[in-house]
């Protein structure tokens, strides 16, 4: 199997889990924001499925602002998680996902001889980079709810 052929699979395994793990949450805001990281995944796919054997563009996303104004939402709508309600577990793999992904991507990166190539996965490394702080993001939030949603304007969501 060629790296685009498994960085592909990597992708659609990754939309699966998010989509998955969003029809389990209880709060509609990390619902959405699940989608959007689904989403995400899927366009990376696409992108991967375009580049095979030639140069792409993967253009940066605006998830972290689309995922600061539903931050924004749930606090001013006050919703909060129950941290025993097992999601933690559920979103912990998924930053586990994200970090072997960001590993793989680096370590391609560092192999390939075609500047496109490089380019590319590096891109795409930066991308899973900015679904790790995220994930980390609704961890704090569901482990935690009443200090995050207090932070002065959710500071911690730097744009990138």
């Amino acid at each position: 199997m060629d790296i685009f052929d498994f960085a592909m699979q990597m992708e659609a395994e990754g939309e699966r889990y998010y989509r998955d793990l969003a029809e389990q949450s209880p709060n509609p805001g990390l619902r959405n924001i699940l989608i959007m990281l689904a989403d995400e995944e899927a366009g990376h796919r696409r992108v991967l499925q375009k580049s095979k054997g030639k140069p792409s563009e993967l253009t940066e996303s605006g998830l972290l602002s689309d995922a600061r104004n539903v931050f924004a939402e749930m606090k001013a709508g006050g919703d909060s998680i129950d941290p025993g309600d097992g999601q933690s577990a559920l979103y912990q793999k998924a930053l586990e996902i994200e970090q072997k992904s960001v590993e793989f991507y680096r370590a391609k990166a560092d192999e390939t001889q075609q500047g496109y190539q490089k380019q590319l996965l590096l891109i795409l490394a930066a991308e899973e980079d900015k679904h790790i702080f995220l994930i980390e993001n609704i961890l704090d939030f569901i482990s935690r709810p009443t200090a995050w949603l207090e932070n002065a304007e959710f500071t911690h969501l730097d744009e990138y």
